[in-house]
């Protein structure tokens, strides 16, 4: 029999910012399958009470989460970047593919923020799927964004007018801004922005662990405000033992054509 999983973006964890379509795709499931990253990093054990959280907030009867040990992933910067990657979704499919195996019926994963978006989720439901050792149909509901919270809580536009917005990485962000003028930053725990040859060229406007309690927005010339958000951005890590972030970076001679 075919079941069906339903990838689920919850958002950035605020039980008020899930979407109706995201609340009857819970309503819908036997159960929530979750990737269990506190054998490796017990402060994240939040991250998962924050799911519980939103599922007693938004489903109406019993529910049941299934926690799926997260394989640990090479971060020692290999110089197949891409294979390690691939080498992780590869071990995350069989780990959800054991989950499924143990747990008949339709099952939802919960997905922080949107799946579209720097997710494995899409690409390990997918190699699921490919393997074919359970018979599955996959559906994506999208989630708020941390990018699109960026943008509302510090009142921007991301695009200027007419113009493009590159969304890259930590990773990637030196190479990038030699030829970007407008760049939205992800997964960029070392704030690899304090590295651009000339900081007084641009502008950022920054968040942490945004949609929380525990909220954190800084804006200003990169110059003057880059030290801040170190402070910041180490204290709330360890304030709750991690740390979400993203940020934009304009190039102040840009700045005259933002929207």
């Amino acid at each position: 029999m075919t079941r069906r999983l339903t990838l689920v973006g919850l958002g950035p964890g605020d039980p008020e910012l899930v979407t109706a379509q995201a609340v009857r795709a819970l309503n819908e499931a036997d159960y929530f399958l979750v990737a269990d990253k506190t054998g490796q990093h017990p402060g994240t054990a939040d991250l998962i009470a924050m799911r519980e959280a939103i599922c007693a907030r938004h489903v109406t009867g019993a529910w049941r989460l299934v926690h799926v040990p997260d394989p640990e992933r090479d971060r020692a910067g290999p110089a197949d970047y891409t294979g390690a990657v691939r080498d992780w979704h590869e071990a995350r499919a069989e780990a959800f593919e054991q989950a499924l195996l143990d747990n008949p019926g339709d099952a939802a994963v919960l997905v922080w923020g949107d799946p579209a978006l720097y997710d494995s989720a899409i690409r390990v439901a997918d190699r699921i799927a490919e393997r074919a050792r359970v018979d599955i149909t996959v559906d994506v509901v999208p989630g708020l964004s941390s990018i699109q919270l960026l943008a509302a809580h510090h009142r921007l536009v991301l695009n200027t007018i007419g113009g493009p917005i590159t969304i890259t990485t930590g990773r990637r962000l030196l190479h990038d801004a030699a030829t970007h003028d407008n760049l939205v930053v992800l997964l960029d725990g070392a704030l690899t922005c304090r590295q651009l040859p000339e900081l007084s060229a641009w502008r950022i406007w920054w968040g942490a662990n945004l949609g929380s309690s525990d909220e954190q927005l800084v804006a200003g010339n990169l110059d003057e405000v880059a030290d801040r958000i170190w402070s910041r951005r180490t204290a709330a890590k360890q304030s709750r033992g991690w740390v979400m972030d993203t940020y934009l970076l304009r190039r102040a001679g840009s700045l005259e054509r933002r929207s």
